[in-house]
């Protein structure tokens, strides 16, 4: 965090200064007027506390995090449309349903169905050994290999589905390396190549699109080469740092 915002000082430090008509308009905001139901804002963050509870506990609950996640959605959902009744409910129904990413939740589908289909038929197995064949079994070259590739294939694709694709793979190099309490380090190069990766582009993660999304509908729009031209020699940065640290906690 401080070698990024040390070189967006210099980029854009100059820059990020507001004017007195800005600064009076912002002081002039009151955000406890952009709350518009009370009521559902306490529900929301009673049913957010406990999923968040739920989630730790998953284990001894024996539930699974999608399990909690749809039950606390569906509550939700139920209290926002109590206090609507008859056709308003219904309407408010759709509204919400109409709000859902369902273009990403199906790609999600599609991805994991794919993806075990992969895993049944060798093909992780056999991208395993040759992953440690050709780090002749070392398992420092296997872990730089992972972030490095993890860090330029999620600035390419989205580094969620990338992450998904690669859990089995790692999984598979376990018996390799000593067993699946020998891989920790693998893991925290997958975490942190495709976080940090993700950066890179625009399409790397969802939160660069969302963002951009916001600025080009407040009159800041950058497209992929500018925010590529920044962003990317950054990213390359914090994975340098983070191949430093992986070596010095690690190996």
């Amino acid at each position: 965090m401080a070698a990024q915002a040390l070189i967006i000082h210099f980029i854009w430090g100059k820059d990020l200064k507001a004017s007195v008509a800005a600064e009076a308009r912002v002081m002039k905001m009151n955000s406890v007027d952009s709350i518009k139901d009370w009521v559902l804002l306490k529900q929301a963050l009673a049913i957010l506390a406990i999923v968040i509870i739920a989630f730790v506990l998953s284990r001894p609950l024996h539930l699974e995090p999608a399990t909690i996640a749809m039950t606390g959605a569906a509550i939700l959902m139920l209290l926002d449309n109590w206090a609507h009744h008859s056709e308003k409910a219904a309407n408010n129904i759709h509204q919400t349903f109409g709000d859902v990413e369902w273009i990403t939740i199906f790609f999600f589908i599609g991805l994991f169905v794919v993806v075990h289909g992969v895993d049944v038929s060798g093909l992780l197995q056999l991208l395993a050994t040759k992953l440690v064949a050709a780090t002749q079994g070392n398992i420092a070259n296997a872990g730089y290999a992972i972030l490095w590739a993890s860090a330029i294939l999620s600035s390419i694709v989205d580094n969620i589905p990338f992450v998904a694709t690669m859990i089995p793979l790692i999984k598979s190099m376990a018996p390799a390396y000593g067993g699946a309490d020998k891989i920790e380090p693998l893991w925290w190069c997958l975490s942190l190549g495709a976080c940090l990766g993700g950066n890179g582009t625009l399409i790397g993660a969802s939160a660069n699109l969302t963002v951009a999304g916001i600025g080009d509908r407040n009159q800041v729009p950058f497209r992929f080469v500018t925010y590529t031209l920044y962003a990317f020699p950054m990213m390359i940065m914090s994975v340098a740092i983070c191949h430093v640290y992986v070596w010095w906690r690690y190996f």
